[in-house]
């Protein structure tokens, strides 16, 4: 779409925000807001916690503790309040109430005392600041330790365009129709990547429970997730096939950035997945000390490493196996499962990734908002074993099968990645007055 520029612009005096359409005012946040300080006294109020998903209620029962905490001190947010986390500038973000509640006395609450303003207009605004660094440009603090606040006497100082109020609301009628637009172009490519995922635990595990030979007798295997398996395959427990042990002692203090590579649980489920290779992966490390003290927790290339909890249930039974011979530690929270003869370690992963692995732990994990995944659990799992070399042609074909669909998500992604910068390119130009929209007709 093609959008035209304002007939004449003016300098706004503003180094961020630079030309701006010449019957615009600029104008600071104090002639437009007022900061709140509303302090709660007492309870009965919704507990607020904002994020970049916005200002939520907060799921206080998530928390251990939380429903002892004292919320006297809080501050009340009314509804049409904006709210920001401005002792957060790195992560933070900025959105209006829904609902009255009372939200961190670190936060920053304001009110807006002008009759002409759409704050959904300033909302624009405010959050194009965070994505822009406008206003971590004002702000001061320590950086490197993911503190930098935003001071109430910056806040008000800090100039803003000021269109006339009709001008806003189309601006908002515009970017309300636009963003629509892109967020459902956005969704189509996003279910599009589901599609594919669901394509490929599909192809993994049909070919790991069924073969590549259509034709081949079949067998009951015993095993309620599994079904039927070709009959010259041998279904056993993973005690059977693997020996198992645990990964180091240790917690996040240990890790350093230099040493032996380590893998912890929360790599395994949220970094790695699958495989992972110290020389291509970017990994923390440990001390060469445990080389001495704890060599039962080096990974050999092959061994598998599962993530001991989970704090979703769908992550039960995530795990990664090390393709390399490189030296790796297994860290903390985690399971070392190593073959006891030797079979294909890729085969394996792609049964580990299978739903009919995954499903049997599923079914014995305990837990409500964490999930523990035992050397118990894994070890009465049952996997099967195609003789070697038919491994060899299974691992073949999903190579290549997964390697097609990874590049067809890779490419969704990327098409998602551009409609999101197009997305903010069309709120800032909008809101800064860049492309002229009075005469959009939604």
């Amino acid at each position: 779409m093609q959008f035209k520029q304002y007939p004449s612009y003016k300098n706004s005096g503003v180094e961020w925000l630079g030309d701006v359409p010449k019957h615009w005012q600029v104008k600071p946040n104090k002639y437009v807001f007022k900061i709140q300080k509303r302090i709660a006294g007492t309870l009965g109020f919704n507990v607020l916690s904002i994020t970049q998903k916005g200002l939520k209620i907060k799921d206080i029962e998530s928390n251990a503790g939380q429903m002892a905490q004292d919320y006297s001190k809080y501050q009340i947010v009314n509804v049409g309040d904006f709210a920001m986390n401005h002792m957060d500038l790195l992560t933070g973000w900025v959105d209006i109430a829904k609902v009255t509640g009372v939200t961190s006395p670190d936060y920053r609450v304001f009110e807006v005392r002008n009759k002409k303003v759409n704050k959904e207009y300033f909302l624009h605004l405010f959050q194009l600041g965070y994505r822009n660094k406008i206003l971590f440009a004002f702000g001061q603090g320590a950086a490197q330790m993911g503190r930098w606040r935003l001071q109430s006497e910056t806040f008000n100082s800090l100039k803003m365009p000021f269109p006339s109020i009709e001008e806003q609301e189309k601006i908002v009628s515009f970017l309300d129709t636009e963003t629509a637009r892109i967020d459902t172009l956005i969704a189509k490519q996003e279910k599009l990547i589901e599609l594919l995922e669901e394509q490929r635990k599909s192809i993994i595990s049909h070919a790991v429970t069924k073969g590549l030979n259509p034709n081949a007798p079949m067998k009951d295997s015993g095993v309620e997730w599994l079904g039927e398996v070709p009959e010259h395959w041998t279904v056993l427990k993973n005690r059977h096939i693997f020996n198992f042990s645990k990964g180091l002692s240790i917690t996040k203090e240990n890790l350093q950035e230099s040493g032996i590579p380590c893998v912890s649980y929360g790599e395994v489920h949220s970094k790695f997945g699958f495989e992972f290779n110290p020389e291509i992966n970017d990994m923390k490390f440990v001390s060469e000390e445990y080389l001495e003290t704890s060599k039962n927790c080096l990974l050999n290339s092959g061994d598998f490493i599962f993530a001991d909890t989970s704090e979703d249930f769908e992550g039960s039974g995530n795990f990664s196996y090390l393709n390399s011979n490189s030296q790796v530690f297994a860290g903390y929270h985690t399971v070392i499962a190593r073959l006891k003869s030797k079979q294909k370690p890729r085969f394996f992963a792609y049964i580990f990734d299978s739903n009919a692995h995954r499903k049997q732990i599923q079914t014995q994990v305990k837990g409500i908002k964490v999930f523990s995944i035992t050397q118990g659990i894994l070890k009465d799992i049952y996997s099967w074993l195609p003789p070697v070399h038919e491994q060899d042609l299974i691992v073949e074909y999903l190579d290549n099968e997964c390697k097609k669909i990874s590049l067809l998500k890779a490419k969704q992604i990327e098409l998602i990645e551009k409609l999101k910068e197009y997305r903010s390119s069309i709120i800032s130009h909008a809101v800064t007055g860049k492309i002229d929209v009075r005469e959009f007709d939604a």
